[in-house]
C-alpha cells in the first residue's frame, strides 16, 4: 500500500479493535505489499488489512482457518477475543488474528513434517475451492493482455506463454491426484512460533496435486516429504515462477523490490527450465 493509504488503514485498524474493546497503544507494519499486515501493541493481536476487492478473499481465509483450527492442524489461530470474520471500515476489509513472536529458524524435517501435517488436516475438512488450472488459466489470461503489464518483454511474455502451455500439457496428460492444498506453502508463509510452526495466508487454499505445493518449499524440505513424484515436483516449480513473474510484472503489483524481482523472477524461470528436459 502506498503512505497515503497505510495512515488511514491503521487508523481503521485502531478503531475497530476499539470497539471490539480491544486495547490498543500503538501498531508495528509487520508487512506491505497489496496488503498491509499489522500488530497491535500491547496484546498478541494480528490484523490483515486489504481494499475491498479483497473481502471475499478474507473472509475465505477465515473460514478456512476455522475449519483448520478445528482440525488441530498447524495454522496461525484467528484471534480468540474476536468473532470470525471480515471487518469493514473506511473502504478496508480486515481480519483478525493471534500474533506470534519469532522464535527459531525452521528445520527442514520439522518443516516437511508440519506440511504433511497440514494437508492431513486438509483432507479432513469439505471446503469448496477452486482446482490450481483456475489459477493457471488466470495467470495465461494476464499473459495475453498486454494492458496488464504493459512494461513485460515481447520474449519474456512469449517464455511466460509457452510455459504454461507446458505445465497445463503436463496436467492434461496423467492422473496427478487432487486435494485441499494450501497453494503458497513457502518459507515466508511459515511461522516458527513457541507454540510450533504455523502456516498463515490460508486464502490461497486451492484444489490439487500435493506436488503443487511442494514446489513452494525449499530442496531440502521436500526432501524430507516421503511418496511424491519428483518431476511432478520440478514442473510446479517452473509453474511457480512462471506465475511469480506474470504477476511481478502487474502495472498495478507493490511488490516490495519489484522491480528486482521482475528480473529475478524471470532469471530463476530459466534456471529451472534448464534443469529440465525438453527445454523450451
Amino acid at each position: 500500500m502506498e503512505p497515503s493509504q497505510i495512515s488511514r488503514a491503521l487508523e481503521a485498524a485502531r478503531l475497530t479493535a476499539g470497539a471490539l474493546g480491544l486495547h490498543v497503544q500503538d501498531t508495528a507494519i509487520i508487512h506491505n505489499s497489496d496488503r498491509v499486515v499489522v500488530r497491535l501493541i500491547p496484546g498478541d493481536v494480528l490484523v490483515r488489512i486489504a481494499p475491498p476487492r479483497w473481502q471475499d478473499a478474507l473472509q475465505f481465509e477465515v473460514e478456512v482457518a476455522r475449519r483448520l483450527m478445528d482440525a488441530g492442524s498447524p495454522v496461525g489461530a484467528l484471534a480468540p477475543r474476536v468473532e470470525p470474520r471480515v471487518y469493514m471500515r473506511d473502504d478496508f476489509a480486515m481480519t483478525f488474528w493471534t500474533y506470534y513472536a519469532p522464535a527459531g529458524d525452521l528445520a527442514p524435517a520439522a518443516y516437511a513434517d508440519a506440511l504433511v501435517k497440514l494437508h492431513a488436516g486438509l483432507r479432513q475438512i469439505d471446503l469448496a475451492a477452486p482446482p490450481i488450472t483456475d489459477r493457471i488459466a488466470a495467470w495465461v489470461a494476464e499473459v495475453d493482455n498486454p494492458d496488464q503489464n504493459p512494461e513485460l518483454p515481447a520474449p519474456d511474455r512469449e517464455l511466460l506463454r509457452r510455459t504454461f502451455d507446458r505445465v497445463q500439457d503436463t496436467l492434461a496428460r496423467g492422473d496427478t491426484g487432487e486435494q485441499l492444498l494450501h497453494g503458497e506453502p513457502h518459507p515466508g508463509n511459515l511461522l516458527s512460533t513457541s507454540h510450533g510452526l504455523r502456516f498463515v495466508d490460508l486464502h490461497t487454499c486451492q484444489r490439487g496435486p500435493l506436488e503443487y505445493d511442494i514446489a513452494f518449499v525449499p530442496d531440502d524440505v521436500a526432501a524430507h516429504y516421503a511418496g511424491v513424484n519428483p518431476h511432478l515436483v520440478h514442473q510446479f516449480r517452473i509453474l511457480m515462477w512462471a506465475g511469480f513473474s506474470t504477476m511481478r510484472w502487474r502495472a498495478a503489483d507493490q511488490f516490495p523490490e519489484r522491480d528486482y524481482w521482475r528480473i529475478e523472477g524471470l532469471n530463476r524461470l530459466r534456471a529451472a527450465l534448464d534443469r529440465a528436459s525438453p527445454r523450451l
